[in-house]
């Protein structure tokens, strides 16, 4: 009787032990994906809305019962709060404005993809303002949206002829409301940023009286650091919907054009102008020359104090940039690539032969 009673007990044990193992074992299959992907979508990266329109993500992830959602991001700013209260898993800025974040706060974010090398920010008057210089902008009212890549590109034209931020009146103000307190002449000047800038070119006759290219410092799609190390696959599925995207919008620039328009409310004409003449889509995965491009605006930042003096700046681009997952995705798809073609090619050859 005692021996049966041991048994019972014994046998009890082990049942309530494989519960345990197998509860373990069901809690890691799902935390293996997540249940939801929210990315953000913004005028200012065409692949992004090129990825909305056509539900590729939603497509990709249905069949693992994933839901995605979209959320809209006004700026770069506004793309960190995103991702910095977890509000969005990967969201687009400019290069330099995620560094500010990275170098002053060692915000939880890494920089995985490249949207597009954009010439999106100039500075910005009106015709009749009499502005036609960086250095006529001395005690002048000048609306920019601090921590944006327009904003670190004041800063830069200023410091370039010997100013600073005190020798203007800034005028902090998100991109649409400082493209209209130009035209309203509100402000004598602006940082702006495309789309906006494009319509009050074409729309309103305003100047691009200052650019330079390469003080624009790229479009980096970054992830949530927890994200990443949570589900690095699905880091890499992500990044291949971009891909997806952004070679769609290479082979097709005027339906690309048309959907900017649709999405920014703006004439074909202004999204077609800011699409195929000030985007350059050609380079996918970050790499020397993003770094080499933050380096050089850091300068500034950190004259400027919108860094901090002490930050470690090559640290912090260390930390921020991870071409790995872009390296993987895109490297492999060329292999995949070189494959089909040469299987082509041998099948091709192949049926030659046997013609003949």
């Amino acid at each position: 009787m005692k021996k049966n009673i041991i048994s019972a007990r014994l046998f009890l044990l082990l049942v309530a032990c494989l519960v345990v193992i197998a509860t373990g074992c069901a809690q890691q299959t799902s935390s293996d994906k997540p249940e939801k992907i929210v990315l953000d979508y913004a005028y200012y990266s065409p692949t992004s809305l090129v990825l909305k329109e056509f539900g590729w993500a939603e497509e990709a992830f249905a069949e693992e019962g994933i839901e995605v959602e979209f959320v809209l991001s006004q700026g770069s700013n506004k793309a960190l709060e995103l991702l910095n209260s977890d509000s969005v898993d990967f969201g687009s800025t400019a290069g330099a404005a995620a560094l500010i974040s990275k170098a002053n706060t060692n915000a939880p974010i890494e920089a995985v993809y490249i949207y597009s090398k954009p010439e999106w920010t100039a500075l910005v008057t009106n015709a009749d303002s009499g502005i036609q210089s960086v250095e006529d902008l001395s005690g002048k009212r000048v609306a920019a949206t601090l921590g944006t890549d327009p904003f670190i590109f004041l800063l830069r034209a200023l410091n370039e002829v010997g100013l600073s931020q005190e020798d203007i009146e800034l005028v902090p103000l998100q991109h649409g409301d400082g493209a209209m307190a130009l035209t309203s002449e509100q402000v004598d000047a602006w940082a702006g940023l495309d789309p906006h800038m494009a319509r009050v070119e074409l729309e309103a006759d305003a100047a691009l009286f200052y650019r330079n290219p390469d003080f624009n410092t790229y479009g980096f799609l970054n992830v949530r650091s927890a994200f990443a190390e949570a589900y690095p696959a699905y880091v890499d599925k992500v990044i291949a919907l971009y891909e997806r995207a952004r070679k769609w919008t290479i082979d097709n620039p005027d339906e690309a054009a048309e959907i900017l328009a649709q999405e920014a409310s703006l004439d074909l004409e202004v999204a077609t102008h800011q699409l195929q003449t000030r985007n350059d889509f050609s380079q996918p995965i970050p790499g020397d020359v993003h770094r080499e491009a933050l380096v050089a605006a850091a300068e500034v930042l950190q004259l400027d104090e919108t860094i901090r003096a002490d930050a470690d700046i090559d640290q912090s681009i260390e930390n921020l940039i991870q071409p790995a997952y872009a390296e993987r995705v895109i490297e492999g798809e060329d292999h995949e690539d070189d494959e089909a073609s040469q299987e082509t090619a041998e099948t091709t050859d192949t049926a030659a032969d046997e013609e003949h």
